[in-house]
């Protein structure tokens, strides 16, 4: 029989086939290549087959098996390279992830790429991926984010925006971290809200799946036997993936994957890849969290260091305070005495004055000057006592009605009004009763002693939560507020006048007394002073 194809013979030209391109010249002289890579598939090939079964040929037969057995296994190995290139770009992103996982110190974006590899096309190619985690005393598996479309539509658009802009795995899940993380946790907060389990239910697939350190591979999930229907239900999948996240011994997490839109089986090789991945994220994951406490330590630090240093401050300034106030007290103590005598024998002098003698208006300057000093000694031991501590338990409404009632008496008929409201029931409170009132009281005698009549002043206090507060406002005009500008100044140094060293006084005993102490400006209507006491005896001790 004439063959028309070439595989009979053991060297052809090139006019004698049309299949071998210009870069395939070897095959003219290899008849045992050109029959593999040309002949089986040529069709002139095929007819000589055919005649050479009409014609009963004895090497037909043979012939038809070798050539079904060739393709057979051209078949298996076209597939086995397809097989070891997906497993090559499988391995490739995974070292692109492991690698990004390997530099990264925040725990978000660590959580960008393993979800963006489990879900993106270019890693894994699943549906949708969620992320629990165990909180800090690893008593409580809960969900913290989820990644994924919710329906047909969506997971479309995020197809068409992969394919359009042609992103690498890294790049892909940086784009998440930056745009779409928050948006993702914010999309499926209701689940992962509902994904919370204790984990001394040891018998809970999740935390089987942990204490095992074994990926589980869930189908029918609604009437599996070993499967929480509250999770089915949450999940809202037939068939997930529970993947353990282990990292030295400690239990990070689980991640729930699945393919809810796609109803693409998961295979085992699926699950030996992402196997694979599970031990780099828990790892990064544990070695973010930490990176992330040991920052929030040194933070702490840093506010106890700035704190401590405030501290050390105020007890110097306390210190100064204290000696000022003893050296004050000494001297007003030596002062007062003799202050008495004068003025009581100006007082005596002055009964046997008649009106129009003329020692009678030297005297009664004396009697005024002598009652002055009194009153500015009276100030100044106030003063002085307030360095004192007198830590008790104290009815705060009977310390501010106190206060009041005595500066009602000395402001009858001066046009400035004193409007009292006092909380009904308040608890008993441990706060300095000696220097709190101090200060209260010499906030309002300063506004009052700038303040131009009509004016008014408010004093009130109010329970709120576990503190009491203690509220003052006036109506002080900002153009008359120089004596006030000592307590928006928490410094004593450059202090002249001695009101505005009480003022500043005031303002340390405050802030180191009370929780809190603010000093608010309204403008065209004066002040607001707002002191808050804490109900806790722990926070109102202070030693």
């Amino acid at each position: 029989m004439q063959s028309e194809c070439c595989w009979t013979k053991e060297v052809i030209t090139p006019d004698e086939c049309d299949s071998i391109s210009s870069d395939e010249t070897d095959l003219y002289t290899s008849l045992e290549r050109r029959f593999l890579a040309k002949c089986i598939e040529c069709p002139l090939f095929v007819r000589d087959q055919e005649r050479l079964t009409e014609e009963e040929n004895p090497s037909a037969p043979v012939l038809r098996i070798l050539i079904a057995e060739i393709n057979r296994k051209k078949s298996k190995l076209n597939t086995l390279v397809g097989f070891l290139d997906s497993r090559n770009l499988e391995i490739q992103s995974l070292h692109e992830i492991v690698a990004v996982l390997q530099t990264s110190l925040e725990l978000d974006e660590v959580l960008s790429v393993a979800l963006t590899a489990i879900t993106a096309g270019k890693g894994f190619g699943m549906n949708r991926a969620f992320l629990l985690l165990t909180d800090k005393d690893r008593t409580t598996l809960k969900g913290y984010l989820g990644v994924g479309p919710l329906d047909y539509q969506e997971a479309w658009d995020i197809w068409e925006e992969i394919s359009r802009d042609d992103l690498s795995l890294r790049e892909m899940a940086t784009h998440f971290h930056q745009t779409k993380f928050s948006a993702e946790k914010n999309k499926f907060h209701d689940i992962l809200e509902r994904l919370s389990f204790p984990m001394n239910e040891e018998g809970h697939i999740l935390v089987r799946s942990l204490n095992e350190r074994r990926a589980i591979l869930v189908r029918d999930a609604l009437h599996h036997p070993e499967v929480d229907p509250y999770l089915a239900q949450t999940i809202g999948a037939d068939t997930f993936l529970i993947l353990p996240l282990i990292s030295r011994n400690r239990r990070i997490g689980v991640i729930l994957a699945d393919n809810l839109i796609t109803r693409k089986p998961i295979t085992q090789q699926d699950i030996s890849f992402m196997e694979t991945l599970t031990f780099p994220v828990a790892f990064a994951i544990e070695r973010a969290s930490l990176y992330e406490h040991l920052h929030e330590d040194l933070e702490k630090l840093s506010v106890a260091n700035i704190r401590l240093q405030e501290q050390q401050k105020l007890i110097v300034r306390m210190e100064k305070l204290a000696l000022l106030g003893k050296i004050t007290s000494s001297i007003a103590h030596s002062i007062r005495n003799p202050l008495t005598v004068i003025g009581g024998f100006a007082r005596s002098l002055l009964k046997n004055v008649a009106e129009n003698d003329p020692k009678r208006e030297p005297l009664e300057n004396i009697v005024q000057k002598s009652k002055q000093l009194e009153d500015v000694l009276s100030e100044v031991l106030g003063y002085a006592d307030s360095v004192l501590p007198a830590i008790d338990e104290w009815d705060v409404n009977q310390m501010v009605e106190t206060i009041a009632l005595e500066l009602m008496k000395k402001t009858e008929g001066s046009g400035i009004s004193i409007t009292l409201s006092l909380a009904p029931e308040l608890p008993m409170i441990y706060l300095d009763y000696r220097q709190i009132a101090y200060c209260i009281k010499k906030i309002l005698s300063n506004s009052i002693k700038v303040m131009i009549p009509p004016g008014e002043i408010y004093l009130g206090t109010s329970l709120l939560k576990d503190c009491i507060m203690v509220e003052i406002r006036d109506t002080v005009p900002v153009l008359e507020r120089e004596a006030h500008e000592a307590f928006l100044d928490t410094g004593l140094t450059g202090i002249d006048e001695t009101c505005d060293m009480e003022l500043s006084f005031c303002r340390v005993i405050l802030e180191n007394y009370a929780k809190s102490f603010t000093v608010e400006r309204h403008a065209g209507k004066g002040s607001r002073f707002l002191l808050e006491l804490s109900l806790k005896k722990e926070d109102s001790d202070h030693e």
